[in-house]
This record gives structure tokens, sequence and C-alpha cells, in this order.
């Protein structure tokens, strides 16, 4: 008989900690898993939504998704595409962990009801979204910086010593662009884990293993890709505000609204949504990998260690 998580949740404070302990350890655990495997599409997805319409043609211009993978695999070789590796294993894997942990912990916070409703888990994913930004900017910063250039690979450690030398941890430094990031985090929890947690609470669970499992997978798929085309305009405006500037000395991209009004009005509405390729062929099967890891490693640890 599986384990009701209320029980744990309003057991032993022991039992409490631990409980914490399992949600860190299966956060950290999925983290790795999706960072590893689908990094190549987060620098791909960088790499167009940082070039303009009007520069950087010829061999140096992406025509999409695959154009940008033959170029960047012919002129840079295949660690390009693992290039930025270091920061997010670093910052996601544990920032991560902490957002599924303040998820699961801030739901019986945010239910004003017998059970969880749809705002119960958007408030409470949104949140957790929110914490994730401010602990996740220093390090975007750093991979935008490494997989924005061309020419050579750039050292992390140098970076960040570059970022700090000249902005510090101010918003110039690495905490440039954390407002486009809490903007894009919030939206897209909201939808990413309201939109799956309401969706599993509301469909019939499946009388098989197999099938449940495509029952979560498709719930994680579709919600992953609904977060993702709702928050990808923030999503280029933090790249272009973190990402090199396009005239040296001059700072062009700097706050959120200012922009996105810059962006709409030199490149068209459809520069908001530049990279959406390569994002929602990361985000759907990474939000499957992220959520269904931290639930079923979840599952596994709670019945060795509860």
């Amino acid at each position: 008989m599986p384990i009701d998580i209320r029980d744990i949740e309003a057991g032993p404070l022991q039992t409490r900690f631990k409980w914490i302990k399992i949600q860190l350890l299966s956060g950290c655990t999925s983290s790795i898993v999706e960072i590893s495997l689908l990094l190549p599409l987060d620098v791909i997805k960088t790499r167009l939504q940082l070039q303009k319409n009007t520069l950087l043609k010829g061999l140096q211009h992406y025509n999409g998704v695959i154009d940008a993978f033959v170029k960047i695999y012919r002129q840079e070789g295949i660690t390009a595409f693992w290039r930025g590796l270091i920061p997010p294993l670093l910052s996601d894997t544990p920032r991560r962990a902490i957002k599924f942990m303040a998820f699961e912990q801030l739901k019986p916070v945010l239910q004003f009801g017998p059970e969880p409703t749809f705002i119960t888990y958007a408030l409470a994913g949104g949140i957790a979204g929110t914490i994730e930004a401010v602990l996740q900017t220093p390090f975007e910063v750093v991979k935008i910086t490494q997989q924005a250039n061309r020419r050579k690979r750039l050292r992390t450690l140098t970076v960040a010593k570059d970022i700090f030398k000249n902005g510090g941890f101010g918003f110039q430094g690495f905490f440039k662009g954390v407002t486009a990031t809490v903007y894009r985090n919030f939206i897209y929890h909201v939808a990413y884990l309201g939109l799956y947690s309401t969706g599993r609470d509301i469909t019939p669970v499946s009388q098989t293993d197999i099938t449940e499992f495509f029952r979560k997978f498709g719930l994680a798929f579709i919600s992953g890709c609904i977060g993702c085309f709702l928050s990808i305009p923030f999503d280029v405006i933090k790249s272009r505000i973190q990402g090199p500037q396009p005239v040296n000395g001059e700072i062009k991209y700097s706050r959120v609204f200012p922009t996105l009004h810059t962006i709409y009005r030199e490149e068209g509405i459809a520069a908001l949504f530049k990279g959406i390729t390569p994002q929602l062929l990361r985000t759907g099967p990474g939000g499957v990998i992220l959520l269904l890891g931290f639930e079923y490693m979840n599952e596994l640890l709670i019945t060795k260690l509860v």
C-alpha cells in the first residue's frame, strides 16, 4: 500500500525532517540527469536569442535549430554543446532541490479547503519558482556569458572573476537580469506545477504502472510546454540583459519592460519568442525528467528510509 505523504507531513518532527531530506535528494538527482542530457538545447536557445535579425549574417548567423546545431558542431566542436555546464550543475542541482522542497512544504500552508486546488498549486509553484530565480541568477549570468562566446572556451572561474570585477554582486554584476528571471520563473512555475498537480489530481489513476507512467508523462510534458510558451518572452529579455550588449561600452538592455519595448519596436513580436523551439524541445522532456524523476525518487526513498 503506498505511503500517504500527508501522514508523513503531519507525523513526528524527526520524520518530517527526514521527508525534507528526501525531497532535497530527489530534486538533486532529477536535476543532474536533466542538465546533463539537455544542456545542448540550452546552448542553441541562447545563441538564437542573442542574435539580432540585422547582424551576424552568413556563417555566423543561425537560421533555426538545425542550422545552429550544424554550425556550432562544425565550427566549435561537440564540446561547445556542453559549454557552460559547470554553472548549472553547481547552481541548478541545489536550487532545484530547494524549489521542489519549497513547493512541497508550501502546499499545505496554501491549502484553504479540504483538498488542494489549482490556486494552491499555482501559488506554491510561483513562490517556489521565485525563490529559485534569486538563487539561480548569479550562475545564469556566468552561463550566458560562456554560451554567448563563439571564439574560445571561457573558464567558469575566469568569467566569474571578470563579472565580479566589473559589477560585483549588484544589478550590473552577478544579479544582472534578476527581475526578468523572477518574472520568467514565476509565470513558468504557476503553469508548470499548477497545471501538472491539478491534472494529476483530477484525472483518473491508471490501473497499471506503465499506463500510470504515461499519464504522468503526458501531464508533465504538456504543463511544461504551456509554461514555456507563456514565459519565453521574459527568457529572451533575460538573455539580452545578461548577455553581451550590441555595442561595447553602451548599455542598451538593462530593465525588463524597456527591453521588451525595444525588442518589439526594432525586431517585432516574433523576436520575443526567439529560441522557442529548442526551449520547447528541452522543457517538454526536461519537465518530464524533473517531475517524474522527483516523484519516483521520492517514492523509492520513502519506502527505504521512512
